[in-house]
């Protein structure tokens, strides 16, 4: 599998940690610049050094009036071209159904969705005059499962996949693939945490053989490596044939099914 040439750019969201760190690590070492974009400033010095050349550090809240395009516009103020949008951040609240909070929504929806949206249409404009590019959104079985304690974020993964679809329709014309991955059950922070509150709301106080349970319902029988889900994701925006666009790529061993 050959580099791609040193002058394309990526930006990779959620690029502080957990699946971001390893999607963003592995586009430098397919030679693309990066543009990291995270709240964690820390996290983002950890995922590659500010010193080095290939990168930029864009830390900050997404879900602010500008930012996403803000971001964009630093990958193209310092390399001229983005060639890649990595959607992979993302926020998710375990909240019973019956005491649901507008808060969680709301907060869910501006990362999940509205920071993701705006993404998407302010790389898209910079791909369309370039005459072409990739981008690919980190979405997640729980889009078409019923998860009544997890409501929020399995909406915010279904308006994922409907940005994603309507995306690639409106950029096909420009010779823009716009694709998505969703994810299984990975050892992240985000699901480690999520998943010691579901345990709690569901009154288990053995969280090792919940743990256990949730991952005997996947067929394949274990959890996702990070480095193997981010390698699907890498796949997307640099490898896959030009003839793929629309499509719900499934990483999750079996579990997501359709």
């Amino acid at each position: 599998m050959a580099n791609i040439p040193e002058e394309r750019t990526a930006l990779v969201t959620g690029a502080g940690g957990g699946m971001g760190r390893d999607i963003a690590r592995q586009l430098l070492a397919r030679g693309l610049r990066v543009g990291l974009a995270d709240l964690n400033p820390a996290g983002l010095e950890e995922t590659a050094p500010a010193a080095d050349p290939r990168v930029i550090h864009i830390a900050g809240d997404l879900t602010r009036d500008g930012a996403p395009e803000a971001a964009v516009s630093a990958v193209l103020d310092r390399w001229g071209r983005i060639d890649v949008l990595v959607n992979n951040a993302g926020y998710g609240v375990i909240e019973p159904f019956l005491d649901m909070t507008r808060q969680a929504f709301e907060r869910t929806f501006a990362i999940n969705v509205t920071a993701l949206a705006m993404l998407t249409t302010a790389a898209g404009r910079a791909m369309k005059d370039a005459g072409g590019g990739r981008i690919v959104n980190v979405t997640s079985p729980a889009s078409r499962m019923a998860l009544p304690n997890y409501a929020a974020y399995a909406a915010s993964k279904a308006a994922v996949d409907s940005i994603t679809r309507a995306a690639a329709v409106a950029l096909a014309p420009h010779g823009v693939l716009v694709n998505a991955l969703a994810p299984g059950m990975m050892d992240t922070e985000m699901q480690r945490t999520t998943e010691a509150v579901l345990a709690k709301i569901e009154g288990r106080t053995d969280v090792e053989a919940f743990l256990a349970e949730r991952t005997r319902r996947i067929p394949l029988g274990r959890r996702a490596g990070v480095d193997e889900v981010a390698a699907s994701v890498v796949w997307l925006a640099l490898d896959a044939p030009a003839y793929m666009t629309a499509e719900r790529l499934n990483m999750s061993g079996g579990l997501d099914k359709d």
